[in-house]
């Protein structure tokens, strides 16, 4: 029996103390903030890649911009199974309850969705994250890849309340061609900076990861999202799928948030190293931003092929002009394309959920969590 008078003493050696000498590779150290050092760190000389202070040492702040977006982020937690899938359930099974061109809608949807937040998680874990240097920014990262757990869990919700085919639509990125054809035009983007070879410290590979960031912040959350929301929130405005509509609404919220980090680490990571913004690369990220805009609106034909909702598929060319531009000036390309207005103002309305309390008469106020809540 153990006596609390006793000296315990370790069966095994005591793991190495954070600074002291390692076996493992040196060139390890300063991704996982283990080679330590004998000052204190200065909040001046953080910086977003290729920093030299100590990763694990989340203060004092230079980004406070970072920590600010973290602690929002966590006040806007929310669950799949908090949200009541009892009326989509009866509408769903309903032979009449939806035409066939709203349930091409939900399947295509929910097809590209629960791989498209699996490639974005993937994406921060195994290749944005350990390259990123400032630890606010970090924190923000580490909460952002668990949102993409949750919506992953949303679409399975919806799925398996609707009762639909789960091996079907998992399997639809391989499937179906306009799906595939977005995931492929992300995936070189994240295996590039997944690679155990890459590292950043040259202007070639800080340029990749830059435009990493720019194609998932921007191109991904910023616009290959925006088809889909709209499609289902559209039903939602209807009084048709609120359950779903719910929860896309929520993570609609989240993405934007995304989008918006993002887009402030792209402007930061451009301010520390304006050589990356080179007139050529400026112009390779046009062209991307084309390509992207092309491959939306070709989601947009296939998963509308008729009118619906009151909605058809050339407001959509509109729509996806008008959040191509927005995006571009966000991170200073300028305007891509003229003379483009939101043909969906409503769409705004909903990114910003403290307007509207009691959403669908299922949460109880302004999404968020109970600790963030003022009750004044």
């Amino acid at each position: 029996m153990l006596s609390w008078d006793e000296e315990i003493k370790p069966s095994t050696p005591l793991p190495q103390a954070l600074g002291t000498t390692s076996s493992r590779p040196s060139e390890t150290a300063p991704s996982a903030g283990l080679a330590g050092s004998p000052h204190r760190v200065n909040a001046a000389d953080k910086r977003i890649i290729n920093g030299k202070t100590d990763v694990n040492q989340l203060v004092p702040f230079k980004y406070k911009w970072a920590w600010e977006k973290y602690l929002s982020s966590c006040a806007n937690h929310w669950m799949p199974q908090e949200v009541n899938m009892t009326r989509d359930i009866a509408l769903w099974k309903d032979p009449n309850g939806l035409t066939e061109d709203e349930r091409r809608i939900i399947n295509r949807n929910l097809g590209f969705f629960v791989t498209a937040d699996s490639l974005a998680a993937n994406n921060i874990v195994l290749g944005t994250y350990h390259l990123i240097t400032a630890p606010e920014c970090r924190q923000f990262l580490l909460r952002q890849a668990f949102e993409e757990a949750i919506h992953t869990h949303a679409y399975q919700y919806i799925m398996e309340s609707l009762g639909l085919d789960e091996s079907d639509i998992f399997t639809a990125y391989n499937e179906i061609k306009i799906i595939r054809d977005k995931d492929e035009f992300l995936i070189p983007f994240v295996e590039a900076i997944m690679n155990p070879t890459f590292k950043t410290g040259t202007h070639e590979t800080d340029q990749a990861l830059l435009e990493s960031l720019i194609v998932f912040a921007c191109l991904m959350e910023g616009l290959f999202f925006y088809v889909e929301f709209t499609q289902i929130l559209a039903l939602g405005r209807q009084n048709k799928m609120t359950g779903a509509a719910e929860q896309y609404r929520y993570i609609l919220t989240d993405e934007s948030m995304h989008c918006n980090f993002g887009i402030d680490l792209i402007n930061q990571l451009k301010l520390e190293n304006p050589l990356l913004w080179t007139p050529e690369f400026k112009a390779d990220i046009k062209t991307l931003f084309e390509e992207a805009v092309e491959l939306e609106y070709r989601y947009a034909e296939d998963t509308m092929p008729h009118g619906v909702l009151g909605m058809n598929v050339s407001m959509f060319k509109g729509y996806l002009h008008y959040i191509a531009n927005r995006r571009a000036t966000q991170i200073g390309l300028g305007t891509l394309f003229s003379n483009e207005e939101n043909p969906f103002p409503w769409m705004s309305e909903m990114i910003d959920l403290k307007k509207e309390r009691n959403f669908f008469e299922t949460r109880v106020i302004e999404y968020q969590s109970g600790g963030a809540l003022s009750w004044d």
